[in-house]
């Protein structure tokens, strides 16, 4: 009952936060979308008031007209029907949160500890990851805030640096599912942190000043602007490692953090890429060419090597099923199964169930993918399957496909 009861918070918990995070990147694209293709007014009045560019838009059967004013309008009090996109952000982390909390820490045994890179309790596996949370953004907001800011691409460059060398550090201490999502929750956290202690302090701040009448300081909002240019940036890297629980052909590859690497720089240089697209001048089409290459480069590392299929000897007796179903039974049932006996399982893992002979088969080839090819299960190897056993599943998926 208590498996159930997580699953049914976890699936709550999941609804909010993909909801909430649609929301936010939603309107954070549309944001800097409408950032970069404003263009000056041809009306000198608008200059005079302030306006710093502004954009015609056709949707929804309708004509839009948005301007933007970078220290407010001069000559006309500030509207109090301000519009804030914050609780998407809000939301977004605090639902991430809870569902790492029941999800990833209350299984961190199943998740995060993988004993085979690192021996740790369940309680230090936690501190650690929370650390990455927090110390992620600490390091991030000192770099933001020193003299590195004033020089966009080395700072970049810096952020980069130190991100790789998180994701490598991660995928030395926890199972590989669980340190790409401990990488996605840090930057989802410097994204949301961003929006809570700079961006929205900052245009508060502008905001009482134009509306105390006194000089407004844009320092707050080039502060904000580049933080915001950083979150578009995270964006499609967080997305990938949301996901990346259902491709073990990622987490659990031998250069699982470089694969991680790369699929987060291609991430963001495709972001730049429709970022430039909203600007004038021609967009930068030319980071589509490392994108695309990162990403070949990937998928070829990934890509499974040739099972070498040895031609059966007859004087060598054939594996019986009934061996192969013996270390089923012993290592994948207490999961794959109708009923599961291991704790924080309501159901069996993807609906795969080895409950009958017929079942086993019908799944040879996703049991030999998953535990010979990819070695991602067991789960952190949790029922400590063997390597004689991993090879006795190998011979009998290379004797089905030479029958006999």
């Amino acid at each position: 009952m208590e498996a159930y009861f997580f699953d049914v918070l976890n699936f709550l918990v999941r609804s909010v936060h993909v909801i909430a995070g649609i929301a936010w990147i939603g309107a954070s694209f549309y944001f800097v979308m409408l950032d970069n293709s404003l263009r000056p007014s041809k009306k000198a009045a608008d200059s005079q008031n302030g306006v710093f560019g502004e954009l015609w838009a056709v949707h929804g059967g309708g004509f839009y007209h948005s301007q933007k004013y970078m220290l407010g309008p001069k000559n006309e009090p500030l509207a109090q029907n301000l519009h804030w996109s914050k609780w998407e952000a809000y939301s977004t982390w605090i639902s991430g949160f809870f569902l790492m909390a029941i999800v990833y820490w209350y299984g961190a045994d199943i998740y995060l500890v993988d004993s085979s890179l690192m021996e740790m309790s369940q309680t230090a596996a936690i501190a650690i990851s929370v650390s990455f949370l927090i110390g992620g953004y600490i390091i991030y907001d000192v770099l933001c805030k020193s003299a590195l800011a004033k020089n966009d691409l080395v700072l970049g460059i810096v952020i980069f640096i130190l991100v790789s060398g998180a994701a490598y550090a991660l995928t030395h201490m926890f199972s590989g599912r669980g340190a790409f999502i401990t990488f996605g929750a840090m930057l989802g956290t410097i994204m949301a942190a961003n929006v809570y202690f700079i961006i929205i302090p900052g245009q508060k701040k502008m905001v009482e000043d134009l509306r105390a009448g006194k000089e407004v300081d844009p320092a707050p909002g080039l502060a904000g602007k580049q933080r915001s240019v950083h979150n578009t940036y995270f964006t499609l890297p967080v997305l990938f490692t949301m996901i990346s629980n259902h491709y073990a052909m990622t987490y659990s590859h031998e250069y699982n953090w470089l694969i991680l690497v790369g699929i987060s720089m291609a991430g963001a240089l495709i972001r730049i890429f429709f970022v430039s697209r909203h600007s004038e001048g021609k967009p930068l089409t030319v980071v589509l060419i490392p994108a695309f290459l990162i990403l070949a480069a990937v998928f070829w590392v990934m890509a499974p090597k040739p099972q070498v299929v040895m031609p059966i000897d007859p004087a060598v007796p054939r594996v019986e099923f009934s061996q192969v179903a013996s270390v089923i039974e012993q290592r994948c049932h207490s999961c794959h199964a109708a009923q599961p006996t291991h704790p924080g399982f309501a159901a069996a893992p993807k609906g795969y169930m080895y409950d009958t002979p017929e079942q086993i088969l019908a799944q040879a080839t996703q049991i030999h993918q998953q535990t010979i090819v990819l070695r991602a299960m067991p789960i952190g190897n949790l029922t400590q399957i063997t390597e004689e056993e991993r090879s006795l599943i190998a011979k009998w998926y290379q004797e089905l496909q030479q029958p006999e």
